[in-house]
């Protein structure tokens, strides 16, 4: 999910992208932040939560549409198939990449959560942000609306506009909804370690949108049947 060099030379953190993906996520993500974020605190961000979490569930069916076999997983081979059906043009290694990218068990297929991760990587890649008539990804525009939601809620977050959140920025957030609030730095740590799957001080995209699914609760089916 990227390097940080220099460590003991500069307090800036210089990040090196993995895959070619990576880098075509922080290009959208600063194109997009250029426009600003409609977010203005963490809690309305919270209170979003249920709809954001309904509108999620809608994508069960698309889901079971696409997982062929019928076995709870999309493999990359169905994925394949997937962008097909949706018209959505990636190169062999833009979807070995995201495919890698939202496996995240790494068990070579992708369960519930990490398909909506992958359709939010997808339509951020795939959406000109200047084209309000572009054509809607699987005819389900309040789905748009939701990735649009939370794309807006990264940029947010990201105060420096380089495509990751860190701790100071994760703080600073809270602490614009919670000023004075004794508990505010430990609830903004809490948020950003679990965002933070790798710990490396920094947080992408995707890592944000795994986060927000376990946030929201739209992987609970999937936590009970690993425990």
């Amino acid at each position: 999910m990227g390097g940080v060099l220099g460590k003991g030379e500069s307090p800036k953190k210089v990040w090196i992208p993995e895959t070619k993906l990576d880098a075509k996520m922080v290009e959208a993500l600063q194109k997009r932040s250029s426009k600003g974020s409609r977010i203005k605190s963490f809690n309305s961000i919270i209170l979003k939560f249920p709809k954001i979490d309904e509108s999620f569930r809608k994508c069960k069916a698309i889901f079971e549409q696409f997982d062929e076999d019928s076995n709870g997983r999309i493999d990359h081979e169905e994925l394949k198939c997937c962008f097909e059906k949706l018209e959505v043009s990636f190169s062999e290694e833009e979807i070995n990449d995201l495919f890698t990218a939202c496996d995240i068990n790494e068990d070579k297929g992708m369960d519930f959560n990490e398909f909506i991760v992958l359709l939010c990587l997808v339509n951020l890649l795939k959406r000109e942000p200047h084209t309000s008539d572009s054509k809607s990804l699987m005819g389900m525009p309040g789905l748009e609306n939701t990735f649009e939601t939370l794309v807006d809620a990264f940029v947010f977050l990201d105060k420096n506009k380089d495509g990751h959140v860190s701790k100071n920025e994760m703080v600073a957030a809270i602490n614009e909804t919670n000023s004075g609030e004794r508990s505010s730095g430990r609830i903004a740590m809490k948020r950003f370690e679990e965002m933070d799957w790798d710990k490396n001080g920094s947080v992408n995209f995707k890592e944000f949108l795994f986060a927000f699914t376990r946030w929201v609760g739209i992987d609970e089916t999937e936590d009970d049947e690993e425990s």
